[in-house]
């Protein structure tokens, strides 16, 4: 059953003034940047729920703005998105805390990497940037190995929940709006050139199973498929290698947390492997760093997670193998030293947003303002909205409320008192809401609520998740899936 996300009402027409293909957190920040204006807007998104793809697995992190030199594309959104943050979650209401960035030199011939990364950072005008002695880096992070002899400190830095980002963006661009369809993988493109009604050029979009639609301007914003998309559309062309990120997850319960986010010095290839206090309490650490042919490819290696385990030991020696919860692995789109965004000089009216890796999210609100202007000076017009509305509903959290709260809650809707998963204090009303919404998968109800994310990883919740994802939907429990696609969760027994 193909179910519709946060119920958009399609026009029968199905004519855009743009269609932005992907909506991970460049697409959706792209699609709520135009629904400020008067203009049709249809997402694509191929697979059944927005940020499946790269952004579901991303670190987290608002980057410092310090790794890179200016001559960067990416530096330059980097700053300038990092920047925004504060103002989108006032909007936005994700969960977001600038707790600061650490990067921690543990021997003396790395002290000279730490000034040079110091001294970029104050040429790219970062905030607040410090070059930090011993004692002041065990000041800011007492966690930190005793071998530390010093570090760079960047406290505009910050740390994210990246699903939430995108749903927030995404909530805000339909509530404008914009047009999302789901499971819409692009197969074919078609560029009528001839005039129109209105006299205008359009690109005729299909999907894998037949659906179309029509458009004036494109943006592939495809992620690790940009470059099959490309192709698809007469565009340039390129190869997007996915670069494969491996993590621990840690519980809340770890003394190890620190405070900030925990980088070693850098290497040629990496950033290496952090130390992550994400914004939920749990900690991340990792991720490796390897090309894979396989996009597909998130598979995870023994190997792997103990050199990731080894390697955020020597930052920070409290962490324990005992506290792990989960591991998983995530891909980069990568494509050479820059991010690659402009109009193609091979396709009409297209836009490349490609090869989108680390600082990625950092940079993503900077991207939606850049593909805005790109398409401006291609020729679209920008009419800004009156009625135009930022703000998103801020949604309450059993687990954040007072006592009191929830017995109001709980007076006008019996659900809220209704625990379903304990380890993250997540009500059957908060499930009910992600489902009324559209979140129609296991993995969409864990990324919209955080159920299923705690210490049992959903062994005590999912049953119930499931009971209720039936109840809501009318999917046959055959129907339901982990993430979409080909992965039910349930099988019939065998006879």
């Amino acid at each position: 059953m193909d179910l519709p996300y946060y119920n958009p009402q399609h026009e029968s027409t199905g004519d855009y003034d743009v269609a932005i293909i992907g909506c991970g957190v460049s697409g959706a920040n792209i699609a709520r940047r135009l629904s400020a204006y008067t203009l049709r807007i249809g997402v694509l998104e191929k697979a059944a729920d927005v940020s499946f793809g790269t952004s579901k697995a991303n670190s987290g992190i608002v980057h410092g703005g310090f790794h890179h030199h200016k001559q960067y594309l990416k530096t330059r959104l980097e700053v300038q998105g990092n920047r925004m943050f504060d103002k989108l979650q006032q909007e936005l209401k994700f969960p977001f805390k600038r707790c600061g960035i650490i990067v921690a030199a543990l021997h003396d011939d790395e002290l000279k990497a730490v000034e040079y990364l110091y001294m970029q950072g104050v040429e790219n005008q970062v905030i607040g940037i410090e070059l930090c002695s011993r004692d002041r880096i065990l000041e800011l992070e007492p966690k930190l190995s005793p071998d530390v002899v010093g570090g760079l400190y960047a406290p505009g830095g910050g740390i994210i929940e990246p699903y939430r980002f995108v749903f927030a963006l995404v909530e805000s661009a339909l509530k404008n709006g914009v047009h999302l369809y789901t499971n819409y993988k692009v197969t074919e493109a078609q560029y009528i050139a001839e005039p129109t009604a209105g006299n205008r050029s359009l690109w005729t979009i299909q999907a894998a199973d037949g659906r179309k639609i029509r458009a004036r301007y494109v943006v592939n914003a495809a992620g690790l498929f940009a470059d099959e998309v490309s192709r698809i559309f007469g565009g340039e062309t390129f190869s997007i290698t996915p670069r494969k990120g491996e993590y621990f997850l840690l519980d809340k319960q770890t003394k190890a947390r620190p405070e900030r986010v925990v980088f070693p010095v850098p290497t040629a290839v990496s950033k290496g492997m952090l130390v992550i206090p994400t914004v939920e309490g749990t900690v991340l650490v990792g991720p490796t760093a390897e090309d894979v042919n396989d996009k597909e490819d998130c598979a995870t290696t023994t190997e792997r997670l103990e050199q990731i385990l080894q390697a955020g030991k020597t930052m920070i020696p409290a962490l324990n193998q005992h506290d792990v919860i989960t591991n998983f692995a995530g891909l980069r789109p990568c494509l050479g030293e820059d991010f690659y965004i402009e109009a193609s000089k091979k396709a009409p009216a297209l836009v490349q947003v490609a090869g989108i890796q680390s600082p990625g999210l950092t940079a993503s609100p900077a991207i939606g303002e850049y593909v805005k202007d790109i398409l401006k000076a291609m020729g679209l017009t920008l009419t800004e909205k009156p009625l135009w509305d930022p703000l998103v509903e801020e949604r309450p959290r059993a687990r954040d409320l007072a006592p009191f709260e929830l017995d109001q809650l709980i007076t006008k809707d019996p659900a809220w008192g209704n625990l379903i998963c304990r380890c993250e204090q997540v009500s059957e009303a908060e499930i009910i809401q992600a489902l009324r919404l559209g979140h129609h998968t296991l993995d969409g109800i864990k990324y919209f609520t955080r159920a299923q994310m705690g210490r049992c990883q959903g062994g005590f919740c999912t049953y119930k998740i499931i009971q209720l994802i039936m109840q809501e939907t009318g999917l046959s429990w055959k129907e339901i899936t982990k993430h979409g696609g080909a992965s039910p969760v349930l099988e019939a027994a065998l006879s």
